[in-house]
């Protein structure tokens, strides 16, 4: 079974944090692509290991990334 999350990628430094939100559960690349590679890795292995508990108390049914402006100053 497969399963669709999201993954907020933004860079540190010299490597790259890719975060899913919906599980909070992160990794890093020295590339985007690295980045998102790694936290499929993570996820992968956190739905393998993880117990059922565990999966339904951290996952967040509704995630939305979205942009909105604010004044500074």
């Amino acid at each position: 079974m497969n399963r669709m999350l999201t993954a907020v990628i933004e860079r540190e430094g010299d490597m790259y944090v890719a975060l899913c939100p919906e599980l909070d559960i992160a990794s890093q690349g020295e590339t985007v692509a690295e980045a998102r590679e790694n936290l499929k890795e993570a996820l992968e292995l956190f739905f393998e290991c993880a117990p059922d508990e565990e999966v339904q108390a951290r996952l967040h049914g509704e995630v939305y990334v979205t942009q909105l402006e604010v004044a500074i100053g």
